[in-house]
């Protein structure tokens, strides 16, 4: 019996073994944690991430829906709206290099712009509800002060949310050594996926039946679960360090920091590619749903599960991206071969068009997540590891970029491709999937680009002594 016995316990030994490997691997953040930062004080501070994604998904995706079929508010007025936070974007540099360079007699340099951020996401959040429904006419209040109000909600959302990323990224790098800031933005993009993903599903259930009553608790609980969740995140994370902030501390202009961001003379042909790169992976952000449904006539259920099939390959883009880069791999690199999966991914949903094949469709969407997964982490590692000491300007300055192109390339998505579609009816071109077929066309092109723009850079860190990303190779692709 004793040796039965033993023989279990050998087999439950080597199953637990394989299977902390298998978790690991799986799971590439499970050992970001260290003695002095452990995981529960990581996740905790990942919570401004979820309120990042619901402020997210409560603007681009509830609102805009609501707006346009239960207020009736004019679709022209609502894409102004929900563009309004784009304008706050590029902003984020400016925030960025101010939390590096904050003088305050307390010793914080993020905790007092991501409590400014907070404060300024739930004041948009507070009065945005109230605005809406001036806006939507039940009322016997002139209609502009609503617009004006909807508007001053947005631009308040937009300026909280993008100032409360961009200082929490940079807390995060603060917190933690270089060899586990992969893993650190890994964690930080999943959990801003968890935060919208759940937003969408708690929304969906809170207004259903749909009333005006329900749409104010709903955006006023957004509100105060930002103010509770971005506390709790923030709460004993910043050590204080009055040498860093003493009032007399030389600070330099903002013209120098960008001069000594761009001193190896790369920052620029960075942010080129960052931003052709974001463009190209998100002019389809919404074309993909009614693609299948118009031209694939997929059902309803099938396109809501692409966002699934998007988030799963984000995720795992992250995850790859994560493991390689901890393992010294060149971000670059890494980048060059998430645009080559876009290449395969476009391709194959234009040729999914071409086939009507739903197959081909669901692997093309999936790769399309894999792809900016993987190029989104390894740009972003890149800057951070580029910072210089600068990781709220150099974070600042990529969140401008990417949100910035984000937006504009969404933008440009649905105008060319109703463009397109109206020429192609006067033509022998006409059919269902000549516009979204010109739009993946351009992305194909763009991702082309953005080859053309990384290329210098692999070579530039392959060939730069002590690069703690580079690896040996000779070719910019190679594996």
């Amino acid at each position: 019996m004793s040796g039965v016995a033993h023989r279990v316990l050998r087999v439950n030994d080597a199953v637990a073994r394989r299977w902390s490997r298998v978790g690991v691997g799986f799971l590439p953040f499970a050992h970001v944690g260290t003695a002095d930062v452990p995981m529960s004080r990581l996740l905790r501070l990942s919570l401004f991430q979820v309120t990042v994604g619901m402020a997210v998904v409560l603007l681009i995706g509830t609102l805009n829906r609501v707006m346009i079929v239960e207020l009736g508010v004019p679709a022209w007025l609502v894409a102004v709206m929900v563009s309004l936070p784009l304008v706050a974007a590029p902003f984020r540099a400016i925030v960025g290099y101010r939390s590096d360079t904050h003088r305050s007699v307390l010793g914080w340099r993020r905790v007092p712009y991501l409590w400014m951020g907070t404060l300024i996401q739930f004041g948009g959040l507070a009065i945005m509800p109230f605005a809406l429904i001036i806006l939507s006419g039940d009322t016997n209040g002139p209609i502009v002060v609503g617009q004006a109000a909807a508007a001053l909600a947005f631009l308040l959302v937009g300026a909280g949310l993008h100032t409360t990323q961009t200082v929490g990224l940079a807390l995060a790098t603060d917190l933690t050594p270089p060899e586990q800031q992969p893993k650190v933005v890994a964690l930080l993009c999943v959990m801003l996926m968890f935060g919208m993903i759940a937003s969408a599903v708690l929304f969906g259930i809170l207004l259903s039946p749909f009333s005006e009553v329900r749409l104010i608790q709903v955006v006023q609980g957004s509100a105060v679960a930002t103010m509770v969740l971005n506390g709790i995140a923030l709460w004993k994370q910043e050590a204080r360090n009055p040498a860093l902030t003493a009032l007399d501390r030389i600070r330099p202009t903002f013209a120098m920091a960008w001069r000594e961001f761009d001193k190896h003379g790369t920052a620029r042909r960075r942010l080129v590619a960052l931003g052709f790169g974001t463009v190209a992976f998100s002019m389809q952000d919404i074309l993909l749903e009614p693609y299948g449904g118009q031209v694939l006539h997929l059902p309803v259920s099938a396109t809501t599960s692409l966002t699934a099939l998007l988030a799963g390959g984000g995720m795992a883009g992250f995850a790859y991206a994560a493991n390689k880069l901890a393992d010294g791999a060149d971000p670059y690199r890494l980048a060059a071969w998430g645009v080559m999966v876009g290449l395969a991914a476009f391709s194959s949903v234009i040729f999914a068009g071409v086939l009507l094949s739903p197959f081909l469709f669901g692997l093309g969407v999936a790769l399309i997540g894999l792809g900016a997964g993987l190029f989104a982490h390894c740009t972003l590692t890149a800057a951070m590891a580029m910072a210089n000491g600068q990781i709220g300007l150099a974070l600042g300055i990529w969140g401008a970029v990417q949100a910035s192109a984000a937006g504009v390339a969404m933008a440009s998505g649905g105008l060319i491709k109703d463009g397109v579609s109206a020429l192609a009816a006067r033509s022998a071109l006409d059919g269902p999937a000549t516009g979204y077929s010109a739009v993946y066309g351009i992305e194909l092109f763009l991702l082309l680009v953005t080859l053309v723009a990384i290329g210098p850079l692999v070579r530039r860190a392959v060939a730069a002594p002590g690069n703690a990303f580079a690896i040996p190779g000779t070719s910019p692709l190679a594996p």
